[in-house]
């Protein structure tokens, strides 16, 4: 089990690199929200823009994390039906070419661009620019003592298995390697983390 030291400089620097990155992300990306907001609503007059999940933060608390919905609108009452078919090992549900996702929400999960309204999660200060993706709720479920390790820490909209594989690493790599970037967090190794995941970004993944 690893102790977690919470350095008070660190926090204090982690969380104005949050509030300055997450400005400058909504300035930048402003025109690509309108721009997906509007495609979403193209595709699927009748659907959200939005799509609002329950997720666990740090010290198991719940909080409700934002996305573009990249899926249909009743991807959630689907879910139960695909269970059964999850490709992934451990407590993460993972399937190829799942027939929930959208024409639009194909290319916006492609580029991560989903994902831009979790910068208001950033502000709020539910989530981190930098570390452990939040799980869900029936994942936690499942989690053993260890596996809880990775809610130590505020968790994050990019983390150390995203530049390390994301999608094709099983659930036993990605706790190892959220577990490694909870011992040796740092500025230096955020900062690293955030232009590594943009370089990803550019190659579309």
């Amino acid at each position: 089990m690893i102790v977690v030291q919470e350095r008070k400089g660190y926090l204090i620097a982690k969380r104005l690199m949050d509030i300055i990155g997450t400005l400058m992300g909504i300035i930048l990306f402003s025109l690509v929200m309108i721009l997906v907001a509007i495609l979403i609503k193209l595709e699927d007059p009748r659907g959200k823009v939005l799509f609002k999940q329950a997720r666990i933060g740090k010290s198991g608390k719940l909080f409700q994390i934002y996305k573009f919905r990249s899926m249909s609108a009743d991807a959630e009452e689907k879910l139960e039906e695909l269970l059964p078919v999850n490709e992934a090992s451990g407590a993460i549900f993972k399937i190829r070419n799942d027939p929930r996702v959208t024409k639009v929400g194909k290319w916006i999960r492609r580029m991560s661009i989903d994902e831009l309204p979790q910068i208001w999660n950033v502000l709020k200060g539910d989530m981190s620019l930098v570390g452990p993706r939040p799980p869900l709720p029936r994942e936690v479920k499942e989690y053993s003592e260890f596996d809880k390790q990775r809610l130590l820490v505020t968790p994050g909209c990019t983390g150390l298995w995203q530049i390390s594989g994301r999608g094709r690493l099983e659930f036993e790599e990605m706790l190892a390697l959220d577990l490694k970037y909870i011992q040796k967090r740092s500025i230096t190794t955020d900062i690293g983390i955030i232009v590594k995941t943009f370089g990803l970004l550019f190659k579309g993944y």
